[in-house]
């Protein structure tokens, strides 16, 4: 007879928890790291995240794709688009560059540089892609998925 109470009551209390209202998070739960998008908006210009292109390129091919291909020299950098969505999205500043690689041709380099995206999230992190060197056509077709 206690247990059937005791079910009974159980039942009751999670049934009363589910019909509640949803509330969002307190003071103190904010205080662990739930403070929602603060972003400066404060990016380095499109010559800052070159050299990240440069380095990640010439891992990307020889770690994956068995290829001895660099990126010797960047030309025509550009600004394509900065912040171009809705407030409150991470900020992103779109560019675009001219790049030679070593086999002698030039590629079109489409890079995005975007607030709190580093690995660990500190610091303004950058994505690229370079066009016809998509091998495994992340940005498919032809990097348009790495623009705004």
């Amino acid at each position: 007879m206690v247990r059937k109470i005791t079910l009974h009551i159980v039942v009751a209390v999670f049934t009363l928890a589910a019909l509640a209202p949803v509330q969002a998070a307190n003071i103190f739960e904010k205080g662990i790291y739930m403070t929602g998008p603060r972003y400066d908006g404060d990016l380095p210009g499109c010559e800052a995240g070159l050299s990240t292109v440069a380095s990640r390129f010439a891992t990307k091919e020889s770690r994956f794709w068995n290829s001895n291909l660099e990126i010797v020299d960047f030309e025509r950098v550009r600004q394509v688009a900065y912040r171009p969505w809705a407030a409150g999205t991470i900020p992103r500043r779109f560019c675009s560059a001219v790049a030679t690689v070593t086999d002698g041709k030039k590629h079109v380099v489409n890079y995005v540089i975007g607030e709190d995206t580093s690995e660990i999230g500190w610091s303004w992190g950058v994505e690229f892609c370079v066009v016809g060197l998509d091998r495994n056509w992340a940005y498919n077709p032809r990097c348009k998925m790495a623009m705004p």
